[in-house]
């Protein structure tokens, strides 16, 4: 196993590669993968051990007969064109993205040849990854899952659980090309609901203390996190923040383990496990444009009762029987 931890370090010439990487490109196939996230963050959430277990059920064992090269980002957009350049250049075997669609289409945009596995948030056909769900084409595939449609249902369910709510304040990264998509969906669903969005940007770690100074100082009523790789590997940092600042706050279920109070998402371990799946596929001969972009059949409404009771909120017993989980 590769890990290039010390990426955003610098990206140099290719001198700086090391010899090793080469020398286990000409032995097994190399996957280049590609994550806006931190390493601390796949690890911790399971996301990677899943992603190994879907290479593994298609015969695939990293440090055996694939090697992993692993770019972690921690939301560093800018050095994306150069990192899917210099993969494709030294000719990976398969590119893949699991949490970005600007990773996606960067890694479009430098090759049309080598295979890209990517799982997004938006549908792939809008952003010109692929032809159609079904019938991809060309040489991307992957995972959409519905990071964008899911937002609504969960600004729904925040509402339900602290319905006194009225200002909610709304997370982003404006780094994040895709950060206006998922803002225009959490502003319709606020209009229908009859929610005010006030919109907080963050794209570094002093930004996100800005950001809830900010809550505080407009006493804001509840956060809403927008789907972002670099947000995610700063999941305790939120958490540490909406429990002092004592704010409801909904995101994912990985938020609500760390003590946030609620999430409804997508089942993104399993999401990561059918890339896994896919980029073995690939690697045994199967084409990406032969294979469908898989959509998520499961989906998880967490609630994190301690938090709730930490926050004077009594959850109502409709939600508690709908909740896929409760955490004590």
């Amino acid at each position: 196993m590769i890990k290039r931890r010390d990426f955003i370090a610098g990206l140099g010439s290719a001198a700086a590669w090391p010899v090793v990487a080469r020398a286990q490109q000409k032995a097994v196939p190399v996957i280049g993968f590609v994550s806006l996230a931190s390493a601390d963050a796949f690890e911790q959430t399971g996301y990677l051990a899943a992603f190994r277990h879907g290479l593994g059920e298609t015969g695939y064992v990293e440090g055996q007969n694939v090697a992993v090269e692993y770019y972690w980002l921690e939301g560093r957009y800018d050095r994306l064109p150069m990192l899917m350049a210099d993969l494709v250049r030294r000719g990976v075997a398969v590119i893949t993205t699991p949490d970005s669609i600007a990773a996606a289409s960067a890694a479009k945009a430098a090759t049309a040849t080598i295979p890209i596995v990517f799982a997004i948030g938006d549908d792939p056909v809008k952003f010109g990854l692929v032809a159609s769900l079904a019938r991809p084409g060309g040489n991307a595939t992957g995972i959409n899952f519905f990071g964008v449609e899911v937002m609504a249902k969960r600004l729904g369910l925040l509402h339900e659980l602290v319905p006194k709510a009225v200002r909610v304040a709304v997370l982003v990264n404006p780094a994040n090309p895709a950060w206006m998509v998922a803002l225009q969906e959490v502003q319709e669903a606020a209009r229908v609901i009859g929610l005010q969005i006030h919109v907080l940007n963050a794209s570094t770690s002093n930004e996100i203390d800005a950001a809830f100074a900010t809550a505080e100082r407009e006493r804001l009523d509840a956060l809403f996190v927008t789907p972002d790789a670099f947000l995610t590997g700063r999941r305790a940092q939120i958490v540490t923040l909406a429990t002092r600042e004592r704010i409801p706050a909904a995101w994912n279920r990985d938020f609500v383990v760390a003590g946030g109070l609620m999430g409804y998402a997508t089942n993104a371990a399993d999401a990561n496990r059918q890339i896994g799946i896919y980029v073995g596929r690939i690697l045994r001969g199967e084409k990406p444009s032969d294979l469908p972009v898989q959509q998520p059949t499961k989906f998880e409404f967490v609630i994190n009762l301690k938090t709730a009771k930490a926050l004077g909120l009594t959850i109502p017993e409709t939600l508690l029987a709908t909740a896929d989980e409760v955490i004590q």
